[in-house]
């Protein structure tokens, strides 16, 4: 019997300690960090993590990451469903330097949420490259953040920089985006806002309530030139694009073709923009207006190589250097 007993005892103890292990590396649904945590706490209310990076291996996919009280919690690459939410608790800030704030590169069905955050490039002196970097995902919702001063050379500060592999959307609400982009480099690529599928991508994207201020380039671009990629629908409604060094709203297309480029202005407004304030570039890019204004820019309204402006004939396009006007006109029904 005591040899028995002894037998039990030996083949337990692993047993024990594979549930301990297992019970240590489980993930929740829901963590917090907080500004005086520590990313060694397993991240619950009562023992919070510090950083984003320090909670999101602790949390489940489509868990939940939330914000207790103000502090800096640092960039996050982001690789599975997941939301990240400040409910009006104070600034929850990411600050980099010469790097992406948030990264995501999630897998083709997951949703990322991002929640009340304050997002800083630290402006010209940074260097930084995207506040947002978007590689990957079914889905990507910002509400209610700040995104600013991403202003890396050689034509890499943005905003947020869309640029799906795959059938993507971008929502973004309630979101104020300024003071973005480069004055060195490509000018393609730099400003507030790029949308710009890859290679076996396509973007469905929507902006409520919206404002795109202050880009060193493009306030908004909708961009289908990259081989390969599918077509880009932007929908802009209640949005503001002012004081951009380029264009405001911006759809362009490759000079040969290729997937269409569709941009929908709706009670929208281009102004200040030292440039243009609304553009369609290439056959197959588009830019429908309803409702909107533009005005105070270099010029208004311009299509080249044969882009198209549609206008509901209801918008007040007026006070530029020139204004332009639309290549054709649409009944309202």
């Amino acid at each position: 019997m005591r040899k028995t007993s002894s037998l039990f005892s030996i083949l337990a103890i692993p047993c024990v300690l594979l549930l301990c292990a297992g019970s240590a590396q489980a993930q929740a649904t829901r963590t917090w960090v907080s500004g005086v945590g520590d990313d060694a706490n397993p991240c619950s209310r009562t023992a919070p993590c510090k950083t984003f990076a320090g909670a999101i291996s602790k949390t489940a996919a489509s868990g939940e990451i939330n914000v207790l009280d103000p502090g800096g919690f640092g960039a996050v690459t982001i690789t599975k469903a997941i939301t990240i939410a400040n409910d009006s608790v104070g600034t929850a800030g990411v600050l980099v330097v010469g790097t992406n704030g948030i990264v995501v590169a999630a897998g083709a069905s997951d949703v990322v949420r991002l929640r009340g955050l304050d997002i800083d490039g630290v402006g010209s002196l940074g260097g930084s490259l995207a506040g947002v970097q978007f590689n990957s995902g079914a889905q990507l919702i910002i509400e209610n953040c700040k995104v600013y001063g991403f202003q890396g050379g050689g034509g890499a500060g943005s905003g947020i920089n869309f640029q799906p592999s795959g059938a993507s959307a971008l929502n973004v609400v309630d979101t104020q985006i300024s003071s973005n982009g480069s004055t060195t480099g490509p000018l393609n690529g730099s400003g507030n806002v790029l949308i710009q599928p890859k290679s076996g991508g396509s973007a469905n994207a929507q902006f409520e309530r919206v404002q795109l201020i202050g880009a060193l380039r493009f306030g908004i671009r909708a961009d289908g030139t990259l081989a390969g990629a599918g077509a880009t629908n932007v929908s802009l409604h209640n949005v503001i694009v002012d004081s951009s060094g380029a264009a405001g709203v911006t759809a362009v297309t490759a000079t040969t073709g290729g997937p269409a480029v569709n941009v929908m202005m709706d009670e929208s407004s281009a102004t200040n923009n030292v440039g243009v304030g609304v553009r369609a570039q290439g056959a197959t890019a588009t830019v429908r207006m309803t409702r909107s204004t533009v005005t105070n820019n270099a010029q208004g309204l311009q299509s080249v190589m044969g882009g198209v402006i549609a206008s509901y004939a209801n918008n007040n396009v007026s006070g530029n250097g020139v204004d332009g006007a639309p290549t054709t006109t649409i009944a309202p029904q």
